[in-house]
């Protein structure tokens, strides 16, 4: 991106809210910064936990895209500018190697004037991890495995009828080893749950995830709508239906790429594929079903 076209992107110097408890603006801010002297606050007395939290007292408000636009409305809100950010991650299974732990990360950058989001979502890396252990049982090898403890734990009873206790944020030895010895005794199998803490500011590993996903939103935000010059404009979709190379039907292969401003809707297609450009047979439900 040519260096006089951010200067002159309606982004450039703007004041920016953000509702985070996780100090989540420690790493946005910078490098917004870098890319359009954005100032980055923080709004005050927001309870980002009040849209979900990842122990599950308090369940997600609709979608992570409902959770992280709410949370950009919040910071806008009760800072009275006219630009929010929210975060919000949400972390488990990969979807398709299910022994393997995913992450999946979203920003919302909200721009109360044109009513308008860019949103970047991003499937991330993640130390994300559980084990149910008892007082007795070894942790050394979980713990050393997810990092611990520069990243931080959360330990709560397995069996119990008050799902909402747990302590969060250890990140000792003396205070996991209690942890364990107190929350087991108050679950009905004497055992205890220990996952990952995955607030930001607990997880490293989940910090540099939001790093990536704000240089990407950065990125993102830089390509203005060629028709309404709202920022977003990139690529949202893919065409597909490539003709097969011997019976010349649709398969599933990329014939171009749709590139979409969410304001406007005005959209291009680009990378499109060459009019005489065919796909292999082995691609084809037809001839090779």
């Amino acid at each position: 991106m040519d260096k006089m076209t951010i200067l002159n992107h309606p982004l450039n110097g703007a004041t920016v809210a953000i509702a985070t408890m996780h100090c989540k603006e420690k790493t946005i801010g910078p490098i917004l910064n870098r890319w359009y002297n954005v100032n980055l606050v923080v709004a005050d007395d927001v309870n980002t936990d009040a849209l979900g939290t990842f122990t599950g007292e308090i369940p997600r408000f609709g979608s992570m895209l409902d959770a992280a636009r709410q949370k950009a409305l919040l910071a806008i809100e009760r800072t009275g500018e006219f630009i929010g950010i929210g975060s919000e991650g949400a972390f488990g299974p990969h979807p398709l190697i299910h022994f393997l732990a995913s992450g999946l990360e979203v920003i919302v950058l909200h721009d109360a004037r044109l009513n308008h989001d860019v949103v970047v979502q991003r499937r991330t890396q993640t130390n994300y991890d559980s084990i149910t252990l008892k007082p007795s049982d070894d942790a050394s090898p979980f713990l050393d495995r997810i990092k611990f403890p520069n990243h931080a734990v959360i330990v709560r009873p397995e069996k119990t009828n008050d799902p909402s206790i747990n302590i969060k944020g250890i990140k000792d030895i003396r205070s996991f080893n209690l942890a364990i010895k107190d929350l087991s005794a108050l679950s009905t199998n004497n055992s205890v749950i220990v996952q990952t803490d995955m607030r930001a500011h607990m997880n490293p590993t989940r910090m540099k995830s939001i790093a990536l996903l704000t240089k990407l939103l950065a990125i993102r935000t830089a390509r203005l709508c060629p028709e309404c010059n709202s920022p977003g404009f990139g690529l949202t979709d893919v065409m597909r239906g490539l003709p097969c190379e011997t019976c010349g039907l649709p398969t599933n292969r990329i014939r171009a790429e749709i590139h979409r401003c969410t304001k406007c809707n005005y959209q291009l297609l680009k990378r499109e594929r060459s009019i005489n450009m065919r796909a292999d047979t082995v691609w084809c439900n037809v001839c090779n079903p």
